[in-house]
């Protein structure tokens, strides 16, 4: 259904003249979206001792989108340098991110900051990080197991880990952070945290509008993952996106792990103002694809053209303050 869904779209698009974000979004499609690059893999992406699956850079603090893309492209490059030096392996995943078998959750982190500084930008400032623990991959007998730690955490408890790498790293997103059946605990960790940072439901709410209401109604997460072929249509992706801006809730478009070199959800991440898109790291074509629609598409709105940078990540369910944190 999918298939047929975009190629109606496309075809529609190119019977008056337009590109497909203009024709999906109309005169008001002008905001480019700040990239989440996954470039650092662990869980049941990489054989380490990282329990959380994906680490994210994300260069909110340019000026335009292809400034950001510049920067997370030389923060990736960085992290390859500064991965060879701590002489871990520097092979690729599905995603473009590199997988190494690092020690611990806080090593990936700290690596990426390392990265950071060494590709001559500051953390917090003009990059900052996202996370996608992934956690229903650990989730057994109501525990969080995580086997790289060797610890069994409750719900409580992993929301007070995550309170600490809060604290203590420049981090503006959280996507899965408790399993898909705990919603009593994403519950108290959107009291807990969702003033201060993105919490993204993408397992929670499989951008299904019925799940996204369930939770607008019961105050979890403020944000949902949108992936088009989770659902199934065009049009149902667009519902989705608009029953979360109606509820105050940000919206993030994905790809998925295993993807094509199709460019439609660079399209719709400029068709709907989202001001965010998750699409792997600036490696492989499938990835890099995506990246470059998004580069056309500046070109065609020139000064028009849109860079939310930090404040795509803050609506009216969260404080609108970037992340405050320690090292």
């Amino acid at each position: 259904i999918l298939g047929v869904s975009l190629a109606v779209a496309k075809a529609a698009a190119e019977g008056v003249g337009l590109p497909l974000f203009q024709y999906l979004g109309g005169a008001f499609a002008h905001t480019l979206p700040v990239p989440m690059m996954n470039i650092l893999n662990g869980g049941k992406h990489a054989d380490s001792n990282v329990d959380l699956q994906e680490f994210m850079v994300v260069p909110a603090g340019a000026e335009d989108f292809p400034e950001a893309l510049r920067m997370g492209v030389e923060v990736y490059h960085s992290l390859k340098s500064v991965l060879k030096a701590h002489g871990y392996n520097t092979a690729v995943g599905d995603e473009g991110g590199f997988a190494p078998n690092l020690k611990s959750n806080t090593e990936a982190l700290d690596l990426i900051m390392e990265a950071i500084e060494k590709a001559g930008y500051t953390p917090g400032e003009d990059c900052y990080l996202a996370l996608d623990p992934a956690a229903s991959e650990f989730y057994e007998d109501g525990k969080y197991h995580l086997k790289g730690e060797g610890r069994v955490l409750t719900s409580d408890d992993m929301i007070a880990f995550y309170e600490d790498l809060v604290n203590r790293y420049p981090i503006v997103s959280i996507e899965d952070g408790l399993a898909e059946s705990d919603w009593e605990g994403w519950r108290r960790l959107t009291e807990r945290l969702g003033s201060r940072v993105q919490l993204v439901g993408d397992d929670l709410f499989v951008t299904n509008v019925q799940f996204l209401n369930r939770g607008i109604e019961m105050g979890v997460a403020n944000s949902i993952l949108i992936k088009v072929n989770q659902i199934g249509t065009l049009t149902e992706t667009l519902l989705a996106v608009e029953t979360a801006k109606r509820a105050g809730y940000t919206a993030v478009i994905s790809h998925r792990s295993g993807e094509t070199e199709d460019t439609t959800i660079a399209d719709i991440a400029v068709a709907t103002n989202v001001g965010q898109i998750k699409t792997g790291a600036p490696c492989r074509t499938d990835r890099v694809a995506k990246y470059n629609q998004l580069l056309r598409i500046a070109e065609v709105l020139g000064d028009a053209a849109d860079y939310p940078g930090i404040g795509a990540f803050y609506s009216r369910r969260t404080a609108g303050n970037a992340t405050k944190f320690t090292r």
